[in-house]
């Protein structure tokens, strides 16, 4: 029966070693909560590390802390302290962290916490491998395993994977500063579905993928190498019902049933006209706790009249104690909460109460319910669920949220107060705003937030991403072209071998060659001069490259073998032992009307250039910014076609370039007059760009037609890349 692996840094486990006995607990974080329907109804898998480094396991205990995980369906991950120290503690939470939440003041970049990096998620691909069968999901989640995805697709390029980013993905700008970008993203891409929390995380990746591997991005796919990849943003929800059936018990407790911490806030609540202002949050210097305290202290200087009135309720949980800037972040955020307190004290009132602890999950519960404004800012955060369970209990619909807008919850959560965390200004207004905010408007925001939140709940974030990934695998299944996988190469290789008169259309950039950087830099290397000229001289075989390439280039290239070459997409044709011919009867003198359009966005556009052919207009722009160059390609794509419209003239959208020609000159039409002119009966056309679709298109439905990377198109197989255009080509001499 097939199953969905889920693979994490941290099974959702508390391993403990007690008494020489291993005793597992549940854990109930928000990852833990969402993957509980995929793990226990799918016939789930988890697969992470206990928690437990080698050294803390007696070797005679480890068949039991297996067994223990195994249990309760998880299988572990075995790590070494070194392995921890290099792979969390190092790369994972002094480079990604820090990077990926625009702290690069903090960002370290390590060669040695790169490399455990590596060798942590070669461990955890090994053991998804030995626990996959066929069939199977994976679904791998977030920054610490971001290599694992095409670890496991390499070896099974079968299995359906997903991953998900709990955390931002940066601008390029920052990634780019990354030494090992291209690596971390290659990894990703071995996923087929990857999500984020927000759009504009989504958009900040494929802007990475873009412009650093220079890949095809089409709205929310990538072509990358045989496969079409989708990136989609899931906002991840919380187990709401757990949440809001929590206060409800809580409201119903009585008096000697309530918590010491419940009793402490009654008598704060009891005591007058006061308002309680909440601030949750693990300790980290991404959640602009410092900042959060200063702002308060500002608001208590701007608007002393409320002095005595509020108290600011701050829970900070541990977190990465023994990394330098937590230490850092700790002894500054004692020290203000010290002289904030030292300074606004007064006997019977203490501005901020402070916790630095973990809190069990009822003292949670009685904080929510307990405080009339909860103010969270983070300077950086993936989506901060804090938000969310605090309007979940409040089951009176009372209470107002401030969130800052930098985390990825504001972009569901437009009715809180939102806040830029840096503008204490406007921190200590909306401060302000929040106490005084009458209840009729309270309960009007919260009724909204409520309702959105329970609909789009974590188990509906789980759904939808699990849904999301069959659908792409549906849609890479669609793909009107064949892999021409072994069994298909063979068929097209008997039929070579049997055939007694054979023509060959080879596409030239692209399919023969790789795309370069300059156009002048792609001259074919000397193992494909050896493979063409011997293709050329098998018997009944004839090979024609046929390329937008201009004549004099492309005679040059090729003066040594003897072969028929087709320039400019048909306008020009040079056969075996003879000179150049003009095929078609052309007019050239719109040329220079045409010229100055071009060269105003070669102006506007850096890294795009003209390429003048006999017959045609060429406006190369590899090389300029990919989003720019798409822009303008676009732009200028259709004032052309507006200019050209009445003049005979057509606009070829190829690969990274635009071309103006004369409308009647087509590959296609080039290569109807070849196969017209004798009887072949093995005809094989091979290309990679929108002008070679009018090839596909023409030639007779027996012929083997073949594309260049994974796209719609009309020939009926595809490959890969040029290196497989060439072992093809090579295995077409071996059949000889």
């Amino acid at each position: 029966m097939a199953k969905t692996i889920i693979v994490s840094n941290r099974l959702p486990l508390q391993l403990k070693i007690e008494n020489k006995s291993v005793t597992a607990t549940a854990s109930v974080g928000g990852l833990a909560t969402g993957m509980k329907s995929v793990h226990r109804d799918s016939n789930g898998l988890w697969i992470g590390w206990t928690g437990l480094v080698e050294e803390d396991v007696p070797s005679d205990l480890a068949d039991d802390v297996f067994e223990a995980a195994i249990a309760e369906q998880c299988i572990p991950v075995s790590l070494t302290a070194k392995d921890i120290e290099g792979f969390y503690y190092g790369f994972s939470n002094r480079t990604i962290w820090p990077l990926f939440h625009y702290f690069m003041e903090f960002t370290e970049f390590e060669k040695q916490s790169w490399q455990s990096y590596k060798e942590v998620n070669e461990k955890y691909a090994e053991v998804v491998l030995d626990n996959l069968e066929d069939d199977d999901t994976v679904w791998v989640h977030d920054y610490q395993l971001m290599l694992l995805p095409q670890l496991i697709k390499r070896e099974r390029p079968d299995v359906s994977i997903g991953f998900f980013l709990h955390i931002p993905f940066p601008s390029y700008e920052v990634f780019r500063t990354l030494p090992y970008r291209e690596e971390i993203l290659k990894g990703l891409l071995g996923a087929d579905l990857i999500g984020f929390h927000t759009y504009d995380y989504e958009r900040h990746f494929l802007s990475s993928v873009s412009r650093i591997l220079r890949l095809d991005v089409s709205f929310n796919s990538i072509t990358f190498r045989d496969r079409l990849v989708t990136v989609n943003s899931y906002p991840m929800g919380i187990d709401y019902e757990k949440f809001e059936n929590a206060a409800i018990e809580h409201n119903k407790k009585n008096t000697q049933d309530k918590s010491e911490l419940q009793r402490r806030l009654d008598s704060h609540l009891d005591a007058g006209d006061t308002k309680m202002i909440l601030s949750i949050d693990r300790l980290d210097y991404t959640k602009g706790i410092a900042n959060r305290i200063r702002a308060y202290e500002y608001f208590l200087e701007k608007y002393p009249e409320f002095k005595e009135k509020v108290r600011l309720v701050m829970l900070a949980v541990p977190s990465r104690s023994n990394v330098p800037q937590y230490q850092l972040l700790k002894k500054e955020v004692d020290e203000l909460v010290g002289r904030i307190n030292g300074k606004f004290s007064t006997v019977s009132w203490t501005p901020i109460w402070y916790f630095y602890r973990s809190m069990p999950f009822p003292n949670l519960i009685d904080l929510y319910t307990s405080c009339d404004v909860a103010l969270l800012t983070p300077i950086r955060d993936g989506m901060n669920l804090v938000a969310k369970e605090y309007i979940a209990t409040r089951t009176d619909k009372k209470g107002v949220l401030i969130l800052s807008e930098m985390t990825g919850a504001a972009q569901e959560m437009n009715e809180a107060l939102l806040i830029n965390p840096n503008n204490f200004e406007q921190i200590a207004d909306t401060l302000k705003q929040a106490i005084e905010m009458p209840e009729s408007e309270q309960v009007k925001r919260n009724n909204i937030l409520q309702k959105r939140l329970k609909r789009y709940n974590v188990e509906k974030w789980a759904r939808d991403f699990m849904t999301g990934l069959e659908e792409t695998k549906e849609k890479s299944d669609h793909v009107k072209a064949l892999k021409l996988n072994p069994t298909r190469q063979e068929e097209m290789l008997n039929a070579y071998s049997e055939s007694d008169h054979r023509i060959l259309f080879l596409d030239y950039d692209g399919t023969l060659r790789g795309f370069v950087n300059n156009p002048d830099d792609a001259s074919p290397d000397e193992a494909l001069l050896e493979l063409i000229d011997q293709l050329q001289q098998q018997q009944n075989t004839e090979v024609v490259i046929i390329s937008g390439r201009d004549r004099n280039t492309l005679g040059t290239w090729w003066k040594k073998i003897p072969i028929t070459l087709i320039a400019e997409h048909g306008v020009w044709k040079r056969e075996k032992g003879k000179n150049w011919e003009v095929t078609e009867n052309v007019k050239k003198d719109w040329m220079p009307n045409i010229r100055p359009i071009l060269e105003t966005y070669v102006d506007r556009t850096p890294g795009t250039f003209i390429e003048e052919k006999n017959y045609s207009l060429a406006w190369h722009y590899r090389n300029a910014d990919p989003e720019l160059g798409e822009m303008r390609a676009n732009e200028l794509s259709t004032t052309l076609k507006e200019l050209t419209s009445n003049h005979e003239l057509g606009v070829l959208d190829g690969n990274k370039v635009l071309e103006i020609k004369n409308s009647a000159i087509n590959k296609g039409k080039a290569v109807t007059k070849e196969i017209f002119k004798e009887d072949y009966t093995f005809i094989f056309s091979i290309g990679d760009d929108w002008t070679d679709e009018f090839m596909f298109e023409e030639l007779p439905d027996d012929a083997y037609t073949v594309k260049v990377g994974i796209q719609q198109t009309a020939a009926k197989y595809y490959v890969d890349d040029t290196e497989s255009v060439r072992k093809l080509l090579q295995s077409f001499v071996d059949a000889g």
